[in-house]
C-alpha cells in the first residue's frame, strides 16, 4: 500500500476512508504532545510543556467515542498528571519495546489493525508499524519515519499536532461539524 502523506485536499480524500474505521489514537508523548524539550529544575525534576489545544482534541477524541492512549518510552511525572487530567485510562510509561506494548493494548481492547492509528516523532515509533492501521507523523519527525508513515502532519509535535489529527479523524467520521457550529461547553483541557 503506498505511503500517503496529506499535503492536498485530494490526497485527503484517498485516505478519509481508512480514517473512518479508526476507533483507536495511540500517541507517543516526547515530541508529540510535547515540543520534546525536557526542563529541569535545580533538583533535577523535569518538566514538561503540554499543548491546551491537543488536550482539547484528545477529550474531542473521547466524546466521540475513540479511546486515546499514550505510549512513551520516558519516566515522567508529567506524563501520568497529564493523563490523569485528561482522564485517560491507557497510559504507558518507560516502554522499551513499543510493538509488544500496542499489540497487547490491541488485543485488550479488541482492536483491528485497521481501527489503530498511531502518532510518533521518531525512530522507535517505527516498530509498531506491523500492528498499526495508520502511522502518522508530526512534520518535525525524524525523515525516516516521515517517509514510511501514512500521513506527515503540518503541525509540529506539542504545537497542535494531535489537534491536527483530532479534526481530520472526527471530520472524516462526520462527528467534528456539532464542536465546529456549537463550540466546546466542557472545560478546557
Amino acid at each position: 500500500m503506498p505511503r500517503l502523506h496529506l499535503r492536498s485536499s485530494i490526497q485527503h480524500l484517498l485516505i478519509a476512508p481508512r480514517f473512518r474505521k479508526i476507533r483507536l489514537l495511540v500517541c507517543d508523548v516526547d515530541g508529540v504532545l510535547t515540543d520534546g524539550g525536557l526542563y529541569y529544575n535545580e533538583q533535577g525534576e523535569v518538566s514538561k510543556r503540554f499543548d491546551v489545544r491537543d488536550g482539547l482534541a484528545i477529550r474531542m477524541l473521547q466524546r466521540a467515542g475513540i479511546t486515546v492512549a499514550l505510549l512513551s518510552g520516558g519516566r515522567s511525572g508529567a506524563i501520568e498528571q497529564r493523563a490523569l487530567h485528561l482522564n485517560l485510562e491507557h497510559c504507558y510509561i518507560g516502554v522499551g519495546d513499543k510493538l509488544r506494548r500496542m499489540n497487547d493494548l490491541g488485543k485488550e481492547l479488541s482492536m483491528k489493525r485497521e481501527h489503530i492509528a498511531y502518532l510518533g516523532d521518531d525512530l522507535n515509533d517505527l516498530a509498531v508499524r506491523p500492528v498499526t492501521g495508520i502511522l502518522i507523523a508530526t512534520n518535525d519527525a525524524c525523515s525516516a519515519l516521515k517517509s514510511q508513515a501514512d500521513w506527515v502532519l503540518r503541525c509540529h509535535g506539542g504545537h497542535g499536532a494531535v489537534r491536527e489529527l483530532a479534526e481530520a479523524l472526527l471530520s472524516s467520521q462526520q462527528k467534528l461539524m456539532d464542536a465546529q457550529r456549537e463550540g466546546w461547553r466542557d472545560a478546557n483541557s
